[in-house]
C-alpha cells in the first residue's frame, strides 16, 4: 500500500499539475503524443520485440523501415501507438477503459492483421497460456474472472487509486485472460485508468524489466501482495508529473549528469535521487533530465 508520505507528495504534484493543465492543455497534448514512440518501444521490449527505439521511431513517425524486420513486430508497434492515440484523443475510451468490453476492443485492435483468429475474444476452450512457471487462468473460467475483476475495480470507491490500479494489473496479468497480448494490454489499460482520472500516462521502463517488473508478479502469486506494483507505478507517475511540468516551466532542459557536475554533486547521487523522485527529473530516451535551473538544497 502507498505509505502517507508519497501520497502527498503525489497530491502535491497532482495539485500543480492541474493548475498548469488549465492554460496549457494543447502543449500537454503534444507532450503526451510526443512520448508514444518511446512508450510503444519499451512496452513491446518488455515482450522480447527486436525493434530499438530508434526502429520504432523510423516506423511510427518517419513511416520508413530501414533494416529487415520481422512483419509481426512492424504491426504490434503500429497497432499499439494506435491504441495510444485513441486513448489520449478519445474520453469515451477512457472513460470505459476498464471494462471487458473495451478491454476486447482494445485487444481486438492490437492483434489487428497479426492473428486475427485470437484477436478481440478471451480465451476458451483448450487455449491454456504459460508464462515461465505460471499458467494463466482456467479458460473455462476466464470471462467470468475478468467481469469480476472489472467489477471489483469500478465499485471499490474507497480505496487508494494507486493501489487500486496496482491490484487490477496484478490480477490482469495473473488471469491472462488473452491468448497473447496480455503484457501490452495490461499496460495500455493502467494509462487508460489514470488517465481516466486526469493523470497523465506512465511508461514502465524495459531496461529495469528483470529487476522492477517481473519479480513482482512472482511476489503477488505468492503473497497475494501487491505493494510493489503501487510502489513503482506511484514512482513512475511522480517522474511522469514532473516531466510535464518541467517542459511547461523551464527554460532550459539538462541532463542529470550535466545537472549534478555544475553544482560539484555526485553523479551517482544525483542519479539516485533521480529514481527515487527526491528531485524533479524524469527520463527522455532512457536518459534522466532536469530544470537547468532546479536548486537542490
Amino acid at each position: 500500500m502507498i505509505n502517507k508520505v508519497t501520497k502527498n507528495k503525489i497530491e502535491a504534484l497532482f495539485s500543480q499539475y492541474r493548475d498548469l493543465t488549465r492554460d496549457n492543455i494543447e502543449a500537454l497534448h503534444e507532450i503526451a503524443m510526443a512520448e508514444i514512440p518511446e512508450s510503444v518501444y519499451n512496452s513491446n521490449a518488455i515482450e522480447n520485440s527486436t525493434l530499438t527505439l530508434e526502429d520504432t521511431e523510423d516506423i511510427l513517425i518517419r513511416n520508413e523501415i530501414k533494416k529487415d524486420h520481422d512483419i509481426r513486430e512492424i504491426y504490434e508497434a503500429k497497432n499499439l501507438a494506435e491504441i495510444m492515440t485513441l486513448l489520449q484523443n478519445e474520453q469515451k475510451m477512457r472513460d470505459a477503459v476498464c471494462t471487458p468490453e473495451m478491454m476486447l476492443r482494445l485487444h481486438g485492435s492490437l492483434l489487428s492483421g497479426i492473428n486475427n483468429d485470437i484477436a478481440g475474444r478471451f480465451r476458451s476452450g483448450n487455449e491454456w497460456v504459460r508464462v515461465g512457471m505460471h499458467i494463466g487462468a482456467n479458460p473455462a473460467f476466464t470471462n467470468e474472472l475478468v467481469y469480476e475483476l472489472s467489477a471489483k475495480y469500478q465499485e471499490d470507491e474507497g480505496g487508494y487509486f494507486l493501489d487500486k490500479i496496482a491490484h487490477f494489473h496484478a490480477e490482469f496479468e495473473t488471469i491472462h485472460p488473452f491468448v497473447d497480448g496480455n503484457g501490452r494490454i495490461g499496460r495500455v489499460l493502467i494509462n487508460g485508468q489514470l488517465m481516466q482520472l486526469g493523470y497523465p500516462p506512465i511508461i514502465i521502463p524495459n531496461k529495469d524489466k528483470r529487476r522492477s517488473y517481473y519479480p513482482l508478479f512472482d511476489e503477488y502469486r505468492r503473497t497475494g501482495r501487491f505493494d510493489g506494483f503501487s510502489r513503482l507505478i506511484s514512482s513512475l507517475l511522480m517522474e511522469s508529473l514532473n516531466k510535464r511540468m518541467t517542459f511547461l516551466c523551464s527554460k532550459r532542459i539538462i541532463s542529470v549528469n550535466e545537472w549534478a557536475n555544475g553544482r560539484d554533486l555526485n553523479v551517482r547521487n544525483a542519479l539516485n535521487m533521480a529514481k527515487r523522485q527526491s528531485i524533479p527529473a524524469f527520463r527522455l530516451r532512457g536518459k534522466w533530465m532536469i530544470d537547468s535551473a532546479y536548486d537542490h538544497d
